[in-house]
């Protein structure tokens, strides 16, 4: 099978759009008040610093994703489980992303549509996709990516001309502001949303000019790490802190205040036609990097043959993992802090020490 390529603006596309996702919705960096814009910029370089990894290990072994590297570098006895451990993370996260989209529409909209039918017609749309490959899909980013760009400043644009802005909620900053946005940097806001880029361990492969992969990850990690930080500062400017924490969706009900010369209203559309997007190109991000480990694992020579199957398991997880949504963030929480963190930090830091050891010592075949 003609193995599938990308280019480095098509990759420059999916990380932004990725990295956006359901951050760009929902609330995040609570434990550091109104200093959240400022703990997203304090773990962007941490960030950058976890995708040189990444693009450092894919240099390393160029025609092989995560689930190969860790194999070849800890051993298959070590290496296998551990890799067979990303496959659920992946498509629980993705469930997880799929849970939001659904709760926010029937907050917002679809009241009286089951949350089944709602979740089963973005799995579709994501499944539709991942038959289609990875080229196709990377060129729908391209064009989405200005789509998404473009409502974002349409947004910010009737938000301030509105006067809702007040600055007055963003400072002071004290020293405490800056502890606690250190504190909510690291590991929170470090592996949500830049820890997740582990995805793109299963991408990068496919880049057909490999030497830009790494400059072009770090433009965009850096660039979409100033949209999240600009658009939560905007969020909280606006609500203050006390509302912001509050909130399931803050954007949301950002944008639902805006009344501009009582002609220019209700504009809340255009924030749900904004997670709409970014949690179907995140979620099939996620099932595309389930579906590429199982299928390197169990030797499955086409990888499309998964997505109905993997669809399936992340349509029923979205809504049989918690009972109503503060459920669902509390363990979210607990998932990010126990889990996450050591998969998308812990994990390939390992692969990278053990790598940069054994190439020293002169023990790598």
């Amino acid at each position: 099978m003609r193995k599938e390529l990308i280019s480095a603006n098509q990759l420059f596309a999916m990380i932004i759009l990725f990295e956006m996702g359901t951050a760009l919705v929902v609330p995040i960096g609570l434990e550091s008040g109104h200093a959240v814009w400022i703990s997203i910029l304090l773990a962007l370089p941490g960030g950058v610093l976890l995708y040189l990894i990444y693009s450092y290990l894919y240099q390393q072994y160029p025609n092989m994703i995560i689930s190969g590297y860790t194999q070849r570098i800890l051993g298959r006895f070590l290496g296998w489980p551990l890799s067979l451990l990303y496959i659920p993370i992946f498509m629980y996260n993705g469930s997880r992303n799929l849970r939001e989209a659904g709760d926010l529409l029937i907050a917002s909209s679809y009241d009286q549509t089951p949350i089944f039918i709602i979740n089963a017609m973005m799995i579709t749309a994501v499944i539709y996709v991942l038959n289609k490959g990875l080229e196709v899909f990377s060129r729908t980013a391209e064009i989405y990516l200005l789509i998404i760009l473009g409502m974002g400043l349409i947004c910010c644009f009737v938000v301030i001309a509105a006067g809702l802005v007040e600055f007055e909620n963003l400072f002071p900053i004290h020293a405490k502001d800056w502890r606690d946005a250190l504190t909510s940097a690291y590991p929170s806001i470090w592996t949500f949303p830049y820890g997740e880029l582990v995805c793109f361990t299963t991408i990068l492969p496919h880049i057909n000019k490999f030497r830009v992969a790494q400059r072009t990850g770090i433009a965009a990690i850096i660039l979409s790490g100033l949209l999240l930080s600009f658009t939560h500062a905007i969020e909280i400017s606006v609500l203050g802190t006390n509302i912001y924490a509050r909130a399931t969706f803050p954007l949301f009900t950002t944008i639902t205040l805006v009344n501009l010369a009582n002609f220019i209203q209700r504009l809340d559309a255009l924030v749900i036609l904004t997670l709409i997007i970014g949690v179907f190109f995140k979620m099939t991000i996620y099932c595309y990097a389930a579906m590429t480990v199982t299928a390197d694992l169990f030797k499955v020579k086409d990888a499309r043959k998964l997505a109905v199957p993997i669809g399936i398991v992340v349509l029923f997880s979205s809504f049989i993992s918690a009972e109503n949504y503060p459920i669902h963030l509390d363990e979210g929480k607990v998932f990010m802090k126990y889990i996450l963190t050591y998969m998308c930090a812990a994990v390939p830091i390992l692969l990278f020490i053990v790598h940069y050891i054994r190439k020293c010592l002169g023990l790598l075949r």
